[in-house]
C-alpha cells in the first residue's frame, strides 16, 4: 500500500463531479484584466449621472416640503399672537416648542437646497464692489439675539484698513453665518466669539518668479496685500487635530458631538464649496480643548469662474 504525501492533491483526467480535488494550474486560470481607461471613464460619468439625478430627486423633495412647513410656522405663529383666543402657560410652552422644530426644520430644508445648488454647479457668483465691514457688521446685528438667547458674546470691531473691493456679499455672508452658527452651537453658555477681518497677503508659490529677500518680502506683502483674511474664533471645546480636514466634508459630523441630532452636517461643507467657488481657501486652526478659529480667504480680485462642485480641499 502506497503512502500518498498529506500535501498532494490527487485530479482524474475527464472527472470535474463538484466537490473533487484537482490541481490548480494557475497559468490556466482566466484573470481579471484591469480596465481601461474608457472603461473607468464611462464609470465614472454614469456615477456621477446616478448622483446627480438622486441629488435632484432629493431637492425636489426638500422643496416639496417647503410650502406646507411654512403654512404650518404660519398657523403656530398665529396661535403664538393669540389672535384666536387665549392661551395657557402649557400651551404656549408647546407652541414655542413645535415654532423650534418647525424652525429647524426649515434651516435642514434650506442647507440641503443649497448644496444641490452648489453640488449641481447651478450657484452663480454675483460680485459688486463693496464694503466688506459693513457686509460682516451685518452678519452681526443678524446672530447678536442668537447669542444672547445662549448667554455668548459676540465682538467684531470695524477695520478701517480694508477697502472697497468687488465680492459676492450674500456668499460672503452665508459663509461667514455657517461659521457663527457653528460657534454658537458648541461654544457653552458664558463663552465668547469673535468676528475678525483683515488684509492679507495670500503667497501663491510660483517658480517662474525670481526669489527675493525675506525682509523685502514682508515689506511688499504689507504695502500691497492681495486678499482679505475673515475669521471667526470662540472658546468652545476644540477640534482634534485628524478632523481637520474632514470637518469640511459633506454631512459629516464629529463622532465626540453630543448634539448630533443639531444639524445634517452640511454647514461648513457649503462654507467651503462657497468660498473655493469665489476661488478662495477655508481652513480650520484648533486643538482639542482649546476653542477653534475658522478662517476663509478671498482674493481682492475675483478670480475667473471656479466649479463648486466636488471634494477638493
Amino acid at each position: 500500500m502506497s503512502v500518498i504525501p498529506d500535501n498532494t492533491c490527487l485530479s482524474q483526467p475527464g472527472d470535474s463531479k463538484a466537490g473533487d480535488l484537482g490541481v490548480i494550474h494557475p497559468e490556466s486560470q482566466p484573470y481579471p484584466q484591469p480596465a481601461s481607461q474608457q472603461e473607468l471613464l464611462q464609470e465614472y460619468t454614469q456615477l456621477r449621472e446616478r448622483f446627480q439625478r438622486t441629488t435632484n430627486a432629493l431637492a425636489s423633495a426638500a422643496h416639496d416640503l417647503k410650502t406646507p412647513l411654512a403654512i404650518l410656522n404660519g398657523y403656530i405663529e398665529l396661535l403664538q399672537s393669540e389672535k384666536l383666543g387665549p392661551l395657557n402657560e402649557r400651551q404656549r410652552e408647546v407652541l414655542r416648542d413645535m415654532n423650534s422644530s418647525g424652525q429647524r426644520l426649515q434651516h435642514f430644508i434650506q442647507d440641503f437646497l443649497t448644496f444641490s445648488v452648489l453640488e449641481t454647479g447651478g450657484l452663480k457668483m454675483q460680485y459688486e464692489l463693496g464694503d466688506m465691514n459693513g457686509c460682516l457688521s451685518e452678519v452681526c446685528r443678524l446672530w447678536s439675539h442668537r447669542f444672547q438667547e445662549k448667554g455668548l458674546a459676540l465682538y467684531f470691531l470695524a477695520n478701517d484698513k480694508l477697502q472697497p473691493f468687488p465680492f459676492d456679499s450674500a456668499k460672503v455672508q452665508r459663509a461667514v453665518s455657517n461659521f457663527l452658527e457653528n460657534a454658537a452651537k458648541f461654544t457653552p453658555a458664558g463663552g465668547t466669539v469673535w468676528l475678525h477681518a483683515e488684509a492679507h497677503m495670500w503667497e501663491r508659490r510660483n517658480a517662474s518668479k525670481p526669489d527675493v529677500s525675506g525682509e523685502r518680502r514682508r515689506q511688499d506683502d504689507l504695502a500691497h496685500p492681495n486678499s482679505i483674511r475673515i475669521s471667526v474664533s470662540d472658546t468652545g471645546p476644540g477640534i482634534p487635530p485628524e478632523y481637520h480636514l474632514e470637518v469640511f466634508d459633506d454631512f459629516f459630523r464629529l463622532p465626540t458631538n453630543e448634539n448630533q441630532s443639531d444639524g445634517m452636517g452640511l454647514g461648513l461643507a457649503i462654507a467651503r464649496r462657497l468660498v473655493h467657488g469665489m476661488g478662495g481657501k477655508i481652513w480650520v486652526e484648533s486643538e482639542f480643548g482649546a476653542g477653534c478659529k475658522f478662517s476663509f480667504l478671498l482674493p481682492l480680485k475675483p478670480s475667473p469662474i471656479v466649479s463648486t462642485r466636488g471634494k477638493s480641499k
